[in-house]
């Protein structure tokens, strides 16, 4: 199958909500949730996108030619790109029912590990969201980042004693996700954290701990207290709070507050090799990308994720090779074009 391929046969398997979109951008799923839109009027999503389509590359081929390297460690593993896939849940409620959320870890965990990469799973209200989760990721011999809700304490150590009997070498937590809908009036409830109760989660984890959710300077400085070992800049992709700015926007500020003392990712609104490029030329380490591996799976299974994946690397090694750039360490703030 080619990229194209995958797409037109998601259009035919996915919905009502989701388009299947030529491009990405929220324009035809704007405040559309349930489904991969937005809370409010949908400027969250569209914002995230538009703003890296905003940022212009500045190209210098008077440079040595060699090999390109996109390769990336992570917490000692090596990955082929600095790509990880974001964790996405409730698949049947928002994507259609082509998969539940236990299918649809199962071919992405396992799928995004023979790629190359590795993919973070999503949590949800139902407890087999996360059993599944956690089989599929031993599965793979550990090759995943399970993500639990900010439930209430006794709820995430439940959750988190059974990631860590998956072998997983890292667990996250995405702290914005206190903002969806779903996770309203629920029990056990689900909501904010102080920094005392991330650190007490951090230290429970046993393995790194990653915090999602961070769109300030000072939040970045809380997780970094709280003892995270990594944050994801994120406004999970638009959905939870409208009228944020993107995430491209503060993550400058974020990567020059606590780079270099933690691992910094980066999502919202990425689709293009060329748009990883841009995140790590403004300080992200890694990039997190959710609706297209969605897309990819129920478009053609484990191979739509394979072909997402080399489309990526292809544009991540043109871009890098078309500005001077022959590792991820050589990218440089001045690579991105500046009035």
């Amino acid at each position: 199958m080619t990229y194209q391929e995958v797409l037109e046969n998601a259009r035919t398997c996915m919905g009502p909500y989701c388009k299947a979109c030529p491009v990405c951008n929220g324009m035809g799923c704007r405040n559309t949730m349930p489904g991969p839109g937005a809370k409010g009027i949908g400027t969250g999503f569209i914002r995230n996108y538009q703003k890296w389509q905003e940022l212009c590359v500045n190209m210098d081929t008077i440079c040595e030619n060699r090999e390109v390297d996109t390769s990336y460690e992570l917490f000692g593993h090596r990955f082929a790109l600095p790509v990880f896939a974001a964790p996405v849940g409730a698949m049947q409620l928002h994507y259609g029912d082509k998969y539940d959320d236990l299918q649809y870890n199962d071919i992405l965990v396992s799928a995004c590990a023979k790629a190359g990469i590795a993919a973070f799973t999503g949590d949800g209200t139902n407890p087999a969201v996360m059993k599944g989760a956690v089989q599929a990721i031993r599965e793979a011999g550990g090759a995943g980042i399970p993500t639990v809700k900010p439930w209430n304490m006794e709820l995430i150590r439940e959750k988190m004693d059974g990631c860590k009997s998956s072998g997983c070498y890292a667990i996250a937590m995405d702290i914005d996700a206190a903002g969806l809908p779903f996770l309203k009036n629920l029990q056990p409830p689900a909501g904010s954290k102080t920094v005392e109760e991330l650190q007490e989660i951090a230290d429970y984890a046993g393995v790194p701990f990653i915090l999602k959710g961070i769109m300030t300077v000072e939040g970045a400085k809380k997780a970094l207290k709280a003892g995270a070992s990594a944050i994801v800049v994120s406004n999970h992709g638009g959905r939870v709070l409208d009228q944020c700015p993107a995430t491209a926007e503060v993550l400058p500020a974020i990567a020059d507050a606590v780079g270099g003392k933690m691992t910094i990712f980066v999502d919202g609104g990425i689709r293009t090799g060329m748009d990883v490029f841009k995140a790590l030329a403004l300080g992200a380490d890694a990039v997190l990308i959710a609706r297209p591996f969605v897309t990819m799976v129920y478009g053609g299974g484990a191979e739509g994720v394979q072909i997402y994946v080399d489309k990526l690397t292809a544009e991540l090694k043109d871009t890098m090779a078309m500005c001077g750039a022959h590792s991820l360490k050589e990218i440089r703030p001045s690579m991105l074009f500046s009035k």
